[in-house]
């Protein structure tokens, strides 16, 4: 009896030390069986949690750290810049920003070969830079530019792969709310794999960072697009064949209209990243002058010239006031309470208080314009739902990594990492496989929170520079949402294309792109200094 009853505890002990990888086996079929992902996350840990308990390998004090790491999440003064960002591009579609845009690149370029996919490249790089949300990128560009597209006689291959490869440009142009998410999770395992390391006063790794580090290596893909582009326009122009300049009206008309419309939203981006970069403003709050600034945008478009108080006025004058601010807040010491202040700061601060108080005015209006144009709601529903799915993914992944930490799963994740052949270039080749893998079935939201936080802290302990294995990860994940046959970006375009279009075409019209991928990847790979020159330059 006693032997049966050592057998039988052997036995448990066995069991319970496969249980960290049994709990991520069982959280991939969850989700390949369809289940909502923030759900699959929450109850696959605490099944686990319960088996851990009955075989006496888990301890609750694990747990213990829960509810304060949910309110960190919450009051994370970075992660406030995801409801701002998101916000921002949704502005930006809803109020027809981005249709305006494609139709201005589209008449600037359209009389070239291959005219329409550089202007589709272009856009989608400045679409990136204002949402980072690959699906709404791809269907906005897929529904306005795919049968113009086709109607100017482009082949269809070469049309999708193009929409498709320039809408997940958003998760590697800043700002998007990929990298926002990726720089959190990425310092959070930069100073864990330090103090596991002994190192007690850690260095610090920023979102801006994060942004500056991506930015060469996002316009590099970018200039390899178009380059791309111009190649299969020069060598086969039937491909992408040139609109008729007389259809395309007057040189001067063409540059009217493009100077109506692109200024705003590039002044926006430049604004906004300009002022992470430069160390003007945190990304939250470049985040929140974005937000405004769509808004003014979006209520100069709609607003009626002639109405003082709701119309054009008002929002050109809001617009000028946050200007001011912006100026006044670079160049001057705007804090309030000091003693003994130049007259230079007093007249400042009196100044920004003036234009502080214009500025509502123009955020009033630009609602009014919205709201009467029924663009408000729909605006306010999808931000409020896309920042409600960020954020119960977060609380999911919280749950699901402690329960994982208190299995063993740290532990498990290090020795592999370890023992993989090849050392560190053996780990990272074997996490960039797995991150790859993943996202033929997981968004970058889900990646980002559950694999990066597991992977991260092993592989900087080996030395690796953050901000470079940071955009490592975006660029690879970029490549898989655009791989067939389960690339995210593929299946979004196949949801808003033309009957006519085959799947087949939009699958080997992505391939080049894959390739051009592939080529940043390595290139990085090879040389760091394409992701850590940058930062390097502008914060040390």
């Amino acid at each position: 009896m006693d032997i049966i009853i050592g057998d039988m505890q052997f036995c448990m002990c066995a069991a319970a030390g496969w249980l960290d990888i049994a709990m991520v086996v069982f959280l991939c079929a969850l989700l390949m069986a369809g289940y909502p992902v923030a759900f699959s996350l929450a109850g696959t840990a605490l099944i686990f949690a319960v088996i851990g308990l009955s075989f006496g390998v888990f301890d609750l004090s694990y747990l213990r750290p829960f509810s304060p790491r949910i309110f960190g999440s919450i009051t994370n003064t970075t992660l406030i810049a995801v409801p701002m960002f998101v916000l921002m591009g949704v502005i930006l579609e809803k109020a027809k920003i981005a249709e305006e845009l494609l139709e201005a690149m589209a008449k600037l370029f359209g009389s070239l070969r291959g005219g329409l996919g550089i202007s589709v490249t272009i856009v989608g790089a400045l679409l990136a830079a204002s949402t980072g949300i690959v699906g709404a990128t791809v269907v906005t560009m897929g529904l306005l530019s795919l049968p113009t597209m086709l109607r100017r006689g482009y082949d269809p291959a070469f049309a999708s792969g193009s929409i498709a490869a320039a809408g997940t440009l958003g998760q590697i142009i800043p700002p998007s709310i990929v990298l926002i998410l990726l720089g959190d999770v990425i310092s959070n395992a930069y100073q864990k794999a330090q103090l596991d390391m002994g190192v007690y006063a850690p260095e610090t790794v920023s979102v801006g960072d994060l942004f500056a580090g991506a930015l060469l290596p996002g316009l590099l893909l970018v200039g390899m697009y178009l380059l791309w582009q111009v190649i299969v326009a020069i060598l086969h122009p039937k491909r992408a064949p040139a609109i008729p300049a007389h259809e395309m009206g007057t040189r001067r008309e063409v540059f009217i209209d493009a100077l109506k419309v692109l200024p705003p939203p590039l002044l926006l981006i430049v604004a906004v990243l300009g002022s992470i970069l430069g160390g003007i403003a945190t990304p939250t709050e470049a985040a929140s002058v974005g937000a405004m600034g769509a808004l003014l945008i979006a209520g100069a478009r709609l607003a009626p010239k002639g109405s003082l108080l709701a119309g054009l006025p008002a929002v050109v004058t809001s617009t000028l006031a946050i200007i001011g601010l912006i100026i006044l807040t670079a160049f001057l010491d705007l804090r309030l309470g000091r003693e003994n202040l130049p007259l230079a700061e007093t007249a400042g601060i009196i100044a920004a208080l003036l234009l502080f108080a214009i500025t509502p005015w123009g955020i009033f209006a630009s609602l009014f314009q919205l709201s009467k144009a029924k663009t408000l709601r729909p605006i306010l529903d999808q931000t409020a739902r896309v920042t409600t799915m960020v954020f119960t993914i977060l609380i999911g992944a919280a749950l699901f990594s402690l329960v994982f930490r208190g299995l063993g799963g740290d532990d498990t994740v290090r020795h592999a990492l370890e023992a993989t052949p090849g050392g560190v270039i053996g780990a990272v080749i074997a996490v960039m496989l797995v991150m790859f893998i993943l996202g033929f079935f997981l968004d970058f939201i889900e990646i980002t929170l559950v694999v990066v936080p597991l992977v991260g802290p092993p592989l900087l302990a080996l030395g690796l520079d953050p901000i470079w294995l940071g955009v490592m990860m975006a660029i690879n994940l970029q490549t898989s949402f655009l791989t067939p046959p389960f690339g995210f970006a593929l299946f979004y375009l196949r949801g808003v294309a033309p009957p006519e279009v085959k799947t087949r075409q939009i699958y080997s019209g992505a391939i080049p792109y894959i390739f051009i991928q592939l080529l940043a990847l390595g290139l990085l790979a090879a040389y760091p200094q394409l992701a850590t020159w940058l930062p390097g330059v502008l914060y040390k």
